[in-house]
């Protein structure tokens, strides 16, 4: 009784107000007895319990409500959250796909650069190839040169050896021709020296004391040189003296070599020095006159 008391208590004005205004309109609609009025205030009791319950009810909702709203809020914060989250990672994927977008064309130039250098190992493969070839084709090669060259050197070692044979015999042969040529020399100078008196006297009013010889005279430096043709002679007041030599065909060089090598090593230890040549012929058609131009007199063989 006490509960169904404290639910009574509990029903708001409102609800009060619509029971009321219930029970009127049914007052007013029948004729109430006692046991009618017993049972309609079962009906109210029963009312004030299930309005007890529909208050206990609505207040469960309503903290249910509350409930769920506060839910609600974590759900709305947690999905922000989320939606943060998502925003990040979205992003993040972002930028990975952007790497790699990036690795991707980094390794498009690694494939491409990795196909070139393919490619250039390929070539340079077939040029190590080609150079192999080339070598063993030098290889070859360079046996057979040095086959050539060891016939060459055993060719060269046959000519070394018959150069040897060539040179002793043009020792020979040399000395053979200067023994020759000395002789010539020496029948030519011998022919001078009884034919150049007349001639300097005839040519060049030499009048030779004693006669002409073939000697050694000292030159500045002490030293012997052989005068093929030397001797002394008078002309006019003065005496001269004669040095002369004699080859077999005379050419321009004789003719600078005995101003070299006879008449200047001479020059200052005699006065007036007369120079002669004599040989059988000229080398060239303006010896003779190359001869006079330096001062030299000239004699042929078949002047005697």
């Amino acid at each position: 009784m006490q509960t169904a008391k404290n639910t009574v208590s509990k029903i708001t004005p409102g609800i009060k107000k619509e029971i009321i205004k219930i029970i009127d309109e049914r007052i007013r609609e029948v004729h109430v007895t006692r046991e009618d009025f017993r049972e309609l205030k079962e009906i109210v009791r029963d009312l004030g319990i299930k309005t007890a319950e529909l208050a206990d009810a609505q207040k469960r909702t309503e903290q249910r409500v509350e409930e769920l709203a506060e839910a609600q809020k974590r759900t709305e914060q947690r999905v922000e959250e989320l939606a943060e989250a998502q925003k990040r990672t979205e992003q993040r994927v972002e930028e990975l796909a952007e790497a790699q977008k990036k690795s991707e064309e980094r390794l498009t130039r690694v494939e491409i650069a990795l196909d070139e250098l393919a490619q250039a190992q390929k070539r340079t493969e077939q040029r190590v190839e080609e150079l192999a070839e080339a070598q063993k084709k030098s290889e070859e090669r360079l046996t057979r040169v040095e086959i050539a060259l060891d016939e060459l050197a055993q060719a060269q070692k046959r000519t070394e050896e018959a150069i040897t044979t060539l040179t002793k015999e043009h020792s020979i042969t040399r000395k053979l021709v200067e023994d020759l040529s000395n002789t010539e020399g020496y029948r030519l100078e011998d022919e001078a020296f009884k034919a150049l008196p007349r001639l300097f006297a005839e040519n060049y009013g030499i009048d030779v004391k004693d006669r002409l010889k073939r000697t050694y005279l000292k030159d500045k430096r002490g030293r012997d040189i052989e005068v093929n043709i030397f001797g002394k002679g008078i002309k006019g007041n003065n005496t001269v003296t004669i040095i002369g030599e004699s080859k077999s065909q005379l050419s321009k060089n004789d003719v600078d070599r005995f101003i070299d090598r006879k008449l200047r090593l001479f020059k200052d230890l005699f006065e007036d020095i007369f120079p002669v040549l004599v040989t059988y012929m000229i080398s060239e058609p303006d010896v003779e006159d190359y001869a006079k131009d330096k001062g030299i007199a000239l004699f042929y063989s078949y002047d005697f």
